[in-house]
């Protein structure tokens, strides 16, 4: 089902399977704006290296959203104003 805003769901997976990052060596944190292809400016929040997704906060909207690397790369431009 598509959500207003059409973030795709940010499920974050925990545990201690092998091979796993630990929180420190897992996330990049970064504070960078860019917009979507409609044109709503977003800010880029984190980088999640392990699961190789973008997650990044809309205007208006509480909670975060992410996308795969990929997506964000085709689909997000650098906001410059």
């Amino acid at each position: 089902m598509k959500r207003r805003g059409s973030c795709f769901r940010c499920w974050s997976t925990y545990g201690n399977r092998q091979g796993e990052l630990v929180d420190d060596e897992r996330f990049v944190d970064t504070d960078q704006q860019y917009h979507d292809r409609r044109g709503v400016v977003v800010r880029v929040t984190r980088y999640d290296r392990q699961e190789r997704r973008i997650i990044f906060m809309r205007p208006d909207y509480p909670h975060p959203c992410c996308v795969p690397k990929w997506y964000f790369e085709k689909y997000f431009r650098m906001f410059e104003g």
